[in-house]
């Protein structure tokens, strides 16, 4: 048996787990990732990566490598949006169900895309290698203890059968929606539970190429199929396809009832096509449910991704959200290792991204009733777009500083301007003759913006960086080396040029002054220290 020391364990390698070794590596941090399964994903699931996780990919430097997987430019088929047709064959006929935003020029620096799960999960965890994360399948974390300090757990080589005790001062579960570590930790689960079965069929069919008539959608459902609602999904690219075919318990049906001679015959009857050739590639059953962990901290162990909270895939929230915990709580954990974070900001993970996980399982609900044909007017209306959801949530915690205390997690419009608790608005800037977004300023420290050096919060953010000794930057716009060149920077954020806002690594606001304020060396050691989970007599 062996001994070895991590600052975090993470336990499962799915987008949720690999993406939370990456972060944690470019944050400085060591992690070990261990995954029973033997390698990364073989199937091209959770498709869609949104403008957010783009842009939390391109503030750790990795958004080039992850771009270059997509196939051809899938911009389009997300401008399609979510139609459906009695078979596929039928496809001049469609009804649109949802034409979603998902992003555009002025709300991010980047865009929509399309990949499979099986590419961007491999190419993350070399990355997150790359960076200093030490990632091992085939490895079963079997049992954990957690007392104040830290976290010891047992961990099985699955192939040697060696045991290692593995001594960490943080846990994170992305060990998926049936998480073992949640229900050790005894953590329940509240909402509405599992509202349908499906099948996820992977197929190949090179005629269905032709029957679409190069229609682009992000999901097509046939009704055609007996018994069945099948949707369709060709994002990643089209080899294989990827149907998912509901199925009935209740019925008296299981995954076992639809061997490949069935599945085949659905595929054929969804295309309007009985003699299309199709090869089944792999079938995979699962559940959409609703269901929010009631806490996602339990002492020094986490929840992120699916292990927190599970909804329906209607929207392709899934693995973004839960890329989104994994920033969330990488970058506070990296604070806190050192020694510029308290524990309160740990709290702030749940705090925050509970409420946001909330929201978004009961928009996936929305959409899931309204693509199921079961929706009420007062569910339509309560439809929204796809973009607030995934750009426009607030955090509520107490490392903000301001904003609207009982705001919705949901903004009723994408009205990023610079309020505390929503993401900073992008802007494009220009410096030293390079393009670059406001995005692009927030990584590994907080950073103070202002638009002059003479209103006195340059001098004050450098005397309250050596005071508190927190890492704090100022960047100057339209005063110095930076120039906004697409809109005026200040009014975007809410503020006048003798304004600041005080924005932290994840690009979120975390306090902001429209002007001047009497003491400034006071007021900006207090939000920061409260933006860093620490005191005020915690301040060195």
């Amino acid at each position: 048996m062996t001994d070895i020391r991590v600052p975090v364990l993470v336990v499962g390698a799915g987008p949720v787990g690999i993406s939370t070794a990456l972060f944690l590596a470019r944050h400085g941090v060591g992690p070990l990732l261990v995954e029973q399964r033997d390698g990364t994903s073989t199937l091209p699931r959770a498709p869609g990566l949104q403008a957010r996780t783009m842009e939390l990919f391109r503030a750790a430097g990795v958004n080039q490598e992850i771009r270059a997987l997509e196939v051809g430019d899938s911009h389009p088929y997300f401008e399609g949006g979510i139609i459906q047709v009695r078979t596929f064959a039928e496809i001049d006929d469609a009804e649109v169900l949802e034409s979603p935003s998902l992003d555009g020029p002025t709300v991010s620096p980047e865009r929509v895309m399309g990949c499979g799960q099986d590419r961007y999960e491999r190419v993350l965890a070399d990355l997150a290698r790359g960076a200093g994360a030490d990632i091992r399948f085939g490895t079963r974390l079997t049992s954990f203890t957690q007392d104040s300090d830290g976290v010891t757990a047992q961990i099985k080589d699955l192939t040697t059968g060696e045991e290692t005790t593995v001594r960490a001062d943080y846990l994170v579960a992305g060990d998926g929606a049936n998480s073992r570590i949640r229900k050790a930790l005894g953590v329940e689960r509240s909402g509405i539970g599992t509202v349908f079965n499906a099948l996820s069929v992977y197929f190949r069919a090179p005629q269905l190429t032709s029957v679409l008539k190069d229609r682009k959608f992000i999901l097509c459902y046939a009704t055609a199929a007996p018994g069945t609602l099948m949707g369709l999904s060709r994002l990643h690219g089209a080899d294989p396809w990827l149907a998912a075919p509901l199925y009935y318990p209740e019925k008296g049906e299981t995954p076992a009832d639809y061997p490949d001679e069935r599945c085949v015959e659905i595929v054929r009857t969804a295309a309007g096509v009985p003699d299309m050739d199709v090869e089944i590639v792999a079938k995979v059953p699962w559940q959409g449910a609703q269901l929010v962990a009631d806490t996602f901290r339990s002492g020094r162990v986490f929840l992120a991704g699916d292990a927190a909270h599970v909804h329906p895939p209607a929207g392709g929230f899934g693995a973004n959200t839960g890329i989104h915990d994994a920033h969330n709580l990488a970058w506070k954990i990296a604070a806190v290792l050192a020694g510029t974070g308290g524990d309160a900001l740990l709290d702030s993970y749940d705090a925050e991204r509970r409420g946001v996980g909330g929201a978004m399982a009961r928009q996936a609900m929305v959409r899931n009733r309204i693509r199921h044909g079961y929706a009420d007017e007062e569910t339509r209306a309560s439809l929204v777009d796809d973009v607030i959801i995934t750009l426009g949530y607030r955090y509520h915690s107490e490392a903000i500083t301001g904003g609207q205390a009982d705001a919705p997690t949901l903004s009723p419009g994408l009205e990023l301007a610079g309020e505390p608790g929503t993401r900073a608005p992008h802007v494009w800037l220009e410096r030293n003759g390079q393009r670059l977004s406001t995005i692009d300023l927030f990584w590994d420290k907080f950073v103070l913006l202002t638009g002059s050096r003479a209103n006195g919060w340059v001098e004050a953010a450098e005397r309250v960086a050596k005071q508190t000794g927190l890492p704090l930057e100022v960047q100057v716009i339209d005063g110095g080396e930076i120039t906004a060149v697409d809109r005026d920077w200040a009014k975007a954020y809410g503020v006048s040029a003798d304004g600041a806002v005080l924005v932290r690594p994840d690009a979120f606001v975390a306090w902001r002054s429209a002007g001047k304020v009497a003491d400034q060396d006071t007021v900006l050691a207090d939000v920061l220290t409260r933006a860093s989970g620490l005191p005020p007599e915690g301040v060195a």
